[in-house]
């Protein structure tokens, strides 16, 4: 669980996902943080490492994710925000570094019983005097991923039952290690894959100040799609969003009815048992963006709906706005900052992984969102809405934003699935 003290103003905090209070590590210390203020109306504006009182890394903005050096021995260290109105809140942790080479893994934990996907976090040191080129991980013997560097961050889909995997490191002088990591994963959730592929697509144009979809057409908004595109695509049968016009920060929302009614995967679910049986999900997909200096905002979303309670897990990118990864908050309807950054790659894949959970009395849970092998713990939850008792099923979402002049923009979608369990 992230460490949570906090001595300043109330209702600024610092969450610190790495390294944990106590924790032993490799020379090499990842620290992962983010933070967020409601004392000031301009937001965070820094944030910083202090090693033994020394003040050793700082970065703009209202996340950190880092790898620091730090001598063998015992240590205090703090992580800090700062806002832009001279306020600040930081967060203390007692950490040791030993001073052998070898790997770190920070999670998952030998022997710990984990649901799919599998974040794995840990760091590398090496007698090497290049340093660790990379750092991969082995499941039962097959090499299924790899990162450049002495730190990796990434989530790993694992079949149920008893798996073995290692979590490995190589240097730049021909060596290596590993550490193995012995895990059992829960359950076996369904995966529908290849969305990008399937029929039954719906698309609705909105406009502001509501949002609301448009009757009929859209003057002033244009939007297409386009399946089964060979390039750029990682499978080869990628789909393509083009949304454009001249009605500024206009936007398209296509959805896919998945299970329930209209079910494009031939899941109605017409007994009423299996949508009712669903308390996870992941949202995985691949998404091509050929201009970031366009694109507005693009949002991610998983649907639920059955006995008239509705519950959406709303993910978007802000990218243009403030740089960040908003969620939806479905009792006051608004987007709301969890202050974690959302870098988009221009002209290339990003790769999102979404984790939800349905919680108790149907709270609607967000967990992790993963961009580009980095993992945020989001951990918020939500009430439910209304909705009609007819309503019923699970659907996806995805929305392009157009910008402040509504410029041509046109994005892929590839590889995407949702598991659900």
């Amino acid at each position: 669980m992230p460490l949570l003290l906090v001595a300043a103003p109330a209702f600024a905090t610092v969450v610190v996902n790495s390294p944990s209070n106590g924790e032993t590590a490799n020379s090499t210390v990842l620290y992962q943080a983010t933070a967020t203020t409601s004392t000031c109306s301009k937001g965070v504006a820094a944030m910083g490492v202090y090693i033994d009182y020394q003040l050793l890394y700082t970065v703009n903005g209202t996340s950190l994710n880092t790898t620091l050096a730090v001598s063998p021995g015992a240590h205090n260290t703090v992580v800090e925000e700062w806002d832009y109105c001279g306020g600040a809140t930081y967060v203390s942790m007692e950490i040791t570094v030993n001073n052998q080479p070898g790997v770190h893994v920070i999670s998952p934990a030998n022997g710990s019983t984990v649901s799919s996907p599998v974040n794995y976090v840990a760091t590398a040191t090496s007698n090497c005097a290049k340093g660790v080129a990379a750092m991969g991980v082995y499941v039962n013997n097959q090499l299924v991923l790899t990162q450049n560097g002495a730190s990796l961050n990434a989530q790993v889909n694992l079949a149920a039952g008893a798996q073995n995997t290692v979590v490995q490191e190589w240097d730049y002088c021909g060596g290596s290690m590993y550490v193995p990591v012995n895990l059992t994963v829960q359950g076996g959730g369904k995966v529908l894959s290849n969305i990008q592929a399937s029929g039954g697509w719906n698309t609705w144009g909105q406009w502001g100040p509501d949002y609301i979809d448009c009757p009929g057409s859209c003057p002033g908004l244009a939007w297409s799609m386009a399946q089964h595109i060979s390039s750029p695509s990682l499978s080869g049968n990628a789909s393509q969003f083009n949304i454009g016009g001249t009605t500024p920060y206009a936007d398209v929302l296509w959805s896919n009815p998945l299970i329930g009614q209209f079910s494009t995967q031939n899941l109605p679910d017409t007994g009423h048992t299996l949508v009712s049986s669903i308390h996870n999900f992941t949202y995985d997909a691949y998404f091509y963006v050929t201009s970031a200096t366009v694109t507005q905002v693009l949002e991610f979303d998983i649907n639920m709906y059955m006995d008239g309670v509705g519950m959406l897990w709303g993910n978007q990118c802000d990218n243009l706005g403030d740089g960040a990864w908003d969620i939806w908050d479905n009792v006051n309807a608004k987007w709301v900052s969890t202050g974690v950054t959302c870098s988009l790659i221009s002209n290339g894949w990003n790769h999102v992984t979404l984790q939800a959970q349905r919680g108790t009395e149907n709270a609607v849970v967000y967990q992790s969102i993963t961009l580009n092998g980095v993992t945020a713990n989001i951990n918020r939850t939500y009430p439910p809405f209304t909705v009609p008792v007819s309503w019923w099923g699970v659907t996806v979402n995805y929305q392009m934003d157009g910008n402040y002049k509504q410029a041509s923009n046109t994005t892929y979608l590839d590889n995407f699935s949702l598991t659900y369990w």
